[in-house]
């Protein structure tokens, strides 16, 4: 794993969608699954506080990663600012109550992850949030301070990943403590969202679409299908794009529809979800015919990508009603 050195503002980007997509499918599946047994399995609240090495990073971190976010604490035994700042941590990951899951890394022991993360110093703490590593604060920052940064980072989770958190069992019972996962049905296309899955990991992006687009043929209205496809097409539409060239041409042509909708495909991908949408509904009201109703097709399909319930979705919807109407 390379860990990429970014602000919370700028997490997304075309491996973060892709990330996204798988991130949000697997948060679908797994609450599927859970209203199938009767409700999520929970953990105890001493299981978001774990420890971390170098043979454990990709199972504990990265898989886990994509169901909720993962704050991790580079410390070590010495490090008098680190037996200020790690208890306070794992004070804070049993108040949020499965928001998020600290990871605890001993410097001295994985000297590899702390140099993969480039840190110069220690107590330090990261993030990883669906695969994606991400930089939050160094030192033992105030109280204050970490929890403005833990809401920060939760919100991103929530609303650009979909990750929903995980259950927390308050009397210490554990996931043994719920329904038994023994005997339970799979869902009808369990194995075709898994084959999505497993060709968005393989970067097989035709072979996605297609596993969504057949769940689709079955089930028209199947939301992790749709939001699967929506995202998985995304990607292939911007893989092969030059951005300079795209972002020159739509600069250069207002009028140029092809531009512009091309131009929203890199402005979403990019993060910049607002643009995207401002883009293609400012394309919607200086256009008419096919080119006005191109551009609604595209932003419609955008939609899909963020979902529904986002908030920037319905102050699009409302704004291109008032251009159409």
């Amino acid at each position: 794993m390379q860990p990429r050195n970014m602000s919370m503002s700028g997490v997304v980007d075309l491996a973060a969608v892709k990330a996204a997509g798988e991130a949000k499918a697997k948060a679908e599946q797994t609450r599927a699954a859970a209203a199938r047994q009767g409700g999520p399995a929970a953990v105890p609240p001493s299981a978001l506080v774990i420890d971390v090495d170098e043979a454990g990073f990709e199972r504990d971190v990265l898989q886990r990663s994509a169901e909720v976010p993962v704050v991790l604490d580079f410390w070590a035994e010495w490090c008098e600012p680190c037996k200020q700042l790690g208890p306070l941590l794992e004070r804070l990951a049993v108040e949020y109550d499965g928001r998020f899951l600290l990871a605890k890394i001993d410097v001295d022991a994985n000297q590899m992850l702390m140099q993969q993360f480039g840190i110069q110093g220690i107590p330090a703490v990261f993030a990883v949030v669906a695969g994606q590593a991400l930089p939050l604060f160094q030192g033992a920052v105030p109280e204050v301070q970490i929890r403005e940064t833990l809401d920060q980072l939760i919100q991103i989770g929530e609303e650009r990943f979909g990750l929903t958190g995980i259950a927390v069992d308050a009397d210490g019972a554990g996931p043994d403590g719920g329904a038994a996962e023994a005997g339970q049905p799979a869902g009808p296309y369990d194995a075709l969202l898994e084959a999505a899955m497993a060709a968005l990991d393989a970067g097989d992006l035709a072979g996605a679409v297609q596993a969504y687009q057949t769940v689709l043929a079955d089930d028209p209205a199947h939301p992790e299908a749709k939001l699967g496809l929506a995202q998985a097409e995304l990607l292939a539409r911007v893989q092969d794009l030059d951005p300079v060239a795209v972002r020159k041409a739509a600069a250069d042509g207002p009028a140029d529809v092809s531009a512009q909708i091309a131009a929203a495909d890199l402005d979403l991908v990019g993060g910049h979800v607002q643009d995207a949408f401002g883009r293609l509904v400012e394309t919607v009201r200086r256009t008419a015919g096919e080119d006005r109703n191109a551009a609604r097709l595209r932003l419609l399909e955008l939609f899909e990508v963020i979902g529904a319930d986002d908030p920037r979705v319905t102050a699009a919807r409302q704004a291109l009603a008032r251009v159409l109407f």
